[in-house]
């Protein structure tokens, strides 16, 4: 076989897992933009309506690690497809959902199917390409993941325009089906454990619980909920995290990846995710704000300024992973991280008398260009620097990164909205800066793994 391609048997197998991904990655982006006309539909506060959303990400966080843990012990392959079902029954649920309780249930379904396709994607991949092009099947994964978060509100847009809301949902029915019916018959096994060892429930419940309350306690900041009650899950959920991880370090296939931790490339690579997506999150959120509130944009036009920046990241993501096969992970990921602080910089600086549509974009492409040589390199490294038995714990540790990255990056933008006098002007280039001190300490831990 060549190392610049694989088996036709392999692209149909990999089809199956971009199917799944775009549906669940367009899950998030359509109902977000649905949420008002739900909020009508099933006669509910906005303050309520927004559970629609919460709930999905909220149990795909909690269940990540267990269910990828779950796939080491018995099969990624079997897990996969199990979430595949499950998504896919959900979404029909959600589009015959009468009322509110109703569709909140059938959401926490379709986070459950998430969660067991997210949690060994990275598994499959791992499985499915040689290791000389397996950066090529990573940014491949990320391509579609941008992809789709870019064309979700247009799709939902159009979705709305010509059809009833429950179409959101219907949609992923006859994908859900082709998906399985691939997956079935293409997708690789992996090789399992051989001991008897039981499933680590206590362990899956510790994971759930800590991850629950730490992402409950942060959206009730965020919405300026009770203190005391913040303060109690926030203490709750550090005495449960503390027994967590003390129990975690006795395992030898822990199921909060502890063990990898010691691998120095695959620790470093994990707080360097971390880094990247508070940064990331710190500029998406707070950048329509300014674009809105200071420069007056309507918000059709705002959406259509931050569109470079995911197109950006979707074209140099397969760039870079032909790049790194030839030259250092580590150095490509920190240049990466450079362009993107550049792009920031070039955002806070912009003069006021030169605020038009193009200025803004092809800013926003430059920190859409650097996440792109950032991220597929740091994928590589991640990925390739832990033990193939070890996949899917590697590869949940991976996607639970990105979330802890993404709602702490949201819920800083809220801090410092809060603490901060002044317009928003200002606000926002607070938001822009702090986001460049976290891209640049990416960018060092990167280099350090060089």
């Amino acid at each position: 076989m060549k190392v610049n391609a694989i088996p036709l048997k392999k692209y149909i197998a990999i089809s199956a897992i971009l199917i799944v991904l775009i549906m669940t990655v367009l899950d998030v982006t359509v109902v977000n933009v649905a949420i008002p006309v739900l909020a009508v539909e099933f006669g509910i506060s906005d303050s309520l309506s927004v559970w629609i959303v919460t709930i999905y990400e909220l149990i795909i966080t909690m269940l990540i690690l267990p269910l990828s843990s779950l796939g080491d012990m018995y099969s990624y392959r079997r897990t996969f497809l199990t979430g595949v079902v499950i998504f896919t029954l959900s979404s029909a649920l959600c589009a015959a959902s009468q009322n509110f309780s109703m569709i909140l249930i059938a959401r926490a379904l379709q986070g459950i199917g998430a969660a067991c396709v997210m949690s060994v994607n990275i598994a499959l991949t791992r499985l499915i390409y040689p290791k000389e092009i397996l950066g090529r099947g990573l940014a491949l994964n990320g391509m579609v993941i941008a992809s789709a978060t870019a064309a979700g509100p247009t799709i939902a847009g159009a979705l709305l325009s010509i059809a009833s809301w429950h179409w959101l949902f219907l949609i992923n029915i006859p994908l859900g089906i082709v998906a399985w019916i691939v997956g079935r018959k293409h997708l690789p096994q992996n090789t399992v454990s051989k001991s008897t060892k039981s499933y680590d429930w206590i362990g899956a419940f510790e994971n759930a619980a800590m991850f629950g309350l730490l992402f409950l306690a942060l959206g009730s900041y965020k919405a300026k909920d009770d203190e005391l009650r913040l303060i109690l899950m926030l203490a709750i959920c550090i005495i449960i995290g503390y027994f967590y991880v003390r129990r975690e370090m006795h395992r030898s296939e822990p199921m909060l990846p502890v063990d990898l931790f010691r691998i120095r490339l695959y620790s470093l690579s994990i707080a360097t995710s971390v880094c990247s997506f508070i940064a990331q999150m710190l500029a998406m959120v707070s950048m329509p704000f300014i674009l809105m509130n200071s420069y007056g944009f309507s918000s059709i036009t705002t959406g259509l300024l931050m569109t470079p920046w995911p197109v950006a990241t979707m074209i140099c993501s397969p760039l870079a992973a032909r790049f790194v096969e030839r030259h250092n992970a580590g150095k490509t990921a920190a240049v990466g991280m450079a362009v993107f602080a550049i792009g920031l910089l070039l955002l806070i600086f912009i003069p006021l008398t030169e605020v038009t549509g193009l200025n803004i974009a092809w800013r926003m492409a430059i920190c859409g260009i650097g996440y792109g040589i950032f991220q597929t390199p740091n994928n590589i490294v991640m990925v390739s620097s832990t033990p193939i038995h070890r996949s899917g714990g590697a590869g949940g540790m991976q996607s639970t990164a990105r979330l802890v990255g993404q709602t702490l990056g949201a819920t800083l933008v809220t801090i410092i909205f809060v603490i901060t006098s002044g317009t928003t002007y200002t606000m926002v280039h607070h938001c822009l800066s702090i986001a460049i001190v976290f891209a640049l300490i990416a960018g060092i831990f990167s280099l350090s793994r060089s």
